[in-house]
């Protein structure tokens, strides 16, 4: 993998990582177009350069994680079916889930379908959840639970959450924050649990391309974000469903 091949992907993954399209099967799409083959560093680099996207989180909205004990509470109880789930199966996935296309492509299809048909049947009401903080804990560990589905590839951690915050009575800017702010801790252990399983597999070479891949996620994220916000305060997440059934098929029959 070159430094442009890095750079591509990065931007990629800042774009991606928020919306409800499923960012590590975009990157897993993008590799194939390029020719990037799925060895233990790109792998490891495609989960690496997600810890950029989401410290761009922690840097715009580090006071309500930080300076709010109760929000930072809630957070961590919403991490811990992912942790759990992660470590116990994080060989299964990094050898046969991670880079699998065919898994990201199926999924992006289902996952396309499903998020189409519970939008058009959702409807939110008045009492919905819009303070993060009032958020039970047993309802931040139920989406803890949706988040954990999503170590599948092409599935969407934020389609995930978002739907099971939906589900659970949480207005649409409050899920959408949650699923940004649970990113942190999930894409923080993610990362530094699989540098700590890979690093001695790294080149130094390939070190500069982690920073640089890194760095490229953060600075894309950070707008990113910002639109994500702004775009389902007017609109619904059905173009993201149709988007991501689209993509499917394309690749599905023609690529």
């Amino acid at each position: 993998m070159d430094i442009l091949q890095t750079i591509i992907l990065s931007i990629i993954e800042g774009i991606t990582e928020f919306l409800p399209v499923s960012s590590t099967g975009h990157l897993i799409l993008a590799s194939k177009i390029m020719g990037v083959a799925q060895t233990e560093f790109v792998k490891s680099f495609e989960i690496f350069i997600q810890l950029g996207a989401i410290l761009a989180v922690a840097f715009l909205y580090w006071k309500e994680i930080f300076l709010n004990l109760k929000v930072f509470k809630k957070i961590l109880i919403a991490f811990l079916p992912t942790a759990f789930i992660g470590f116990i199966l994080y060989k299964l996935f990094k050898q046969y889930l991670l880079g699998n296309e065919q898994i990201v492509i199926w999924s992006l299809l289902i996952g396309g379908i499903i998020l189409i048909l519970f939008d058009l049947r959702h409807k939110e009401k008045e009492n919905s959840t819009e303070d993060i903080s009032k958020i039970s804990y047993k309802n931040c560990f139920l989406i803890g639970l949706f988040q954990s589905i999503s170590i599948i590839p092409g599935v969407s951690r934020a389609g995930a959450t978002i739907i099971g915050g939906l589900s659970l009575g949480l207005k649409r800017e409050t899920i959408v924050k949650f699923s940004f702010l649970l990113a942190i801790p999930t894409m923080l252990a993610a990362s530094l649990y699989d540098l700590y399983k890979s690093s001695g597999a790294f080149s130094f070479s390939e070190l500069d391309l982690l920073i640089v891949g890194f760095l490229a996620s953060f600075v894309v994220a950070l707008f990113s974000v910002k639109f994500f916000i702004g775009f389902i305060r007017k609109n619904t997440f059905v173009s993201f469903g149709v988007y991501r059934i689209l993509v499917a098929l394309l690749f599905l029959f023609f690529i």
